[in-house]
């Protein structure tokens, strides 16, 4: 974690440092969710509370939308997420299965990108 002084005091910040031959880069943490279950479960409740506050911290947030998940990708509140920085991910099978439509709002795809986000984010939470 990255600390600045102020004149009064250390902030902490959710960026890493990374420094390389071509010179230093600030990168935000980033945060991955997987959701496997439906709207109507308190799941969604969890991970929109989860992904808000992950923003508000202005984190890189990651959501992986799978099994009966995907039909909460036309919800209110994973659209609204979406119009302020949440990245969407789908499981293409389960889209398929459970009759969403692809469209350009997410990111449709298998196990390796589920498994790249895994490895790439600094935390991931499952919601099963």
């Amino acid at each position: 974690m990255l600390h600045f002084w102020d004149g009064k005091g250390r902030i902490k910040t959710d960026l890493h440092i990374i420094s390389s031959e071509r010179g230093t880069v600030l990168i935000k943490k980033k945060l991955g969710i997987l959701l496997s279950t439906p709207p109507a479960h308190g799941n969604l409740h969890t991970a929109v509370g989860l992904i808000e506050a992950a923003l508000q911290k202005d984190l890189r947030v990651y959501l992986y939308l799978v099994d009966e998940g995907v039909k909460n990708m036309e919800t209110a509140e994973i659209r609204r997420l979406s119009k302020k920085g949440l990245r969407l991910f789908l499981c293409a099978y389960g889209a398929q299965r459970y009759g969403v439509p692809v469209n350009d709002g997410a990111v449709f795809g298998g196990l390796v990108v589920l498994s790249d986000l895994v490895k790439g984010c600094d935390r991931f939470v499952t919601l099963n």
